[in-house]
């Protein structure tokens, strides 16, 4: 990903109605955090232009890696392009000696709690009111 992708990668974030979207602020920090891997996923489209279709910001700090971020555009969706990404994402961490994943997930957000347990997640506990002071999130490890 480059700083030039910020912009359609916020669209997308912006486009889920599970969480806050984050600032372009936010969007920059983590961009520029030298733990933070920003990747996306694109898509060649119509005039050959390469469309961005899906992104995944994650943090590794030694045997631990936290999904911070994951999106995929609304007309992509339920097309296996959140799968592809995580197990990008995963198999990138692994070979990177990670042992132990992170996340934090809504509990309004049942198809990204079903992705996460596909791959193993389990909830290890509850974040009380961490999206906008008002909705729980799920705590969740997956360790190899």
């Amino acid at each position: 990903m480059s700083q030039g992708d910020i912009g359609e990668v916020q669209a997308i974030d912006s486009s889920s109605s599970f969480h806050s979207p984050w600032s372009k602020k936010v969007w920059l920090e983590e961009f520029r955090n030298p733990l933070s891997h920003c990747y996306i996923a694109k898509y060649r489209g119509e005039k050959n232009r390469e469309e961005i279709i899906g992104f995944i910001f994650f943090r590794i700090v030694g045997e631990e890696s936290e999904l911070l971020n994951i999106g995929v555009h609304p007309k992509e969706r339920l097309k296996g392009i959140g799968k592809r990404l995580m197990n990008f994402y995963i198999d990138y961490c692994k070979e990177r000696g990670v042992k132990s994943f992170f996340l934090e997930v809504s509990v309004n957000n049942l198809s990204a709690f079903h992705l996460y347990q596909t791959f193993h997640y389990q909830i290890v506990g509850t974040r009380k009111k961490f999206y906008s002071g008002e909705v729980d999130a799920l705590l969740m490890r997956r360790s190899i």
